[in-house]
């Protein structure tokens, strides 16, 4: 069997999906987390990455697109993770992103943002974003898993 064909088959049979989110911090320390329309509890806010997207890009587009993000500094790479979701797997790669000004409204996609300490997050934050945030704040080992 050729390297691309191989290469193929092993797509189909365990396909990857490629995310990035980002761990939003505004000036006070507080992270922004998002309410999604379609899944209950709080989320770092984040999204696919589109074939050939560099994932930096993607988690600003997606940023500008979910809770209207008008400015940053640059994202700064902070750890890559992997999660199991049915057949798939997910990878997702996270950044920090600094000095944001965003002018967020209700959307398709986002009902609510909601500025939270990383240190004490809501007991409906998601379990995976609860993960990193006490990774991010340094009360946890960083994990390869989300």
């Amino acid at each position: 069997m050729g390297l691309a064909l191989g290469l193929g088959a092993r797509a189909f049979v365990t396909p990857v999906a490629f995310g990035a989110n980002a761990i939003l911090v505004g000036e006070d320390g507080q992270v922004l987390l998002v309410s999604h329309r379609y899944q209950p509890g709080l989320h770092l806010p984040g999204g696919g990455v589109a074939a050939a997207e560099p994932p930096d890009q993607a988690v600003m587009r997606e940023l500008k697109e979910e809770v209207g993000l008008l400015r940053s500094a640059p994202p700064e790479f902070l750890g890559l993770y992997t999660r199991k979701i049915g057949w798939a797997t997910n990878l997702i790669a996270l950044y920090r992103v600094r000095n944001a000004e965003i002018d967020f409204k209700p959307n398709f996609e986002i009902r609510k943002v909601v500025y939270v300490d990383p240190k004490n997050p809501p007991p409906e934050t998601s379990p995976g974003t609860k993960r990193r945030l006490a990774e991010f704040v340094g009360a946890a080992p960083q994990s390869p898993y989300w």
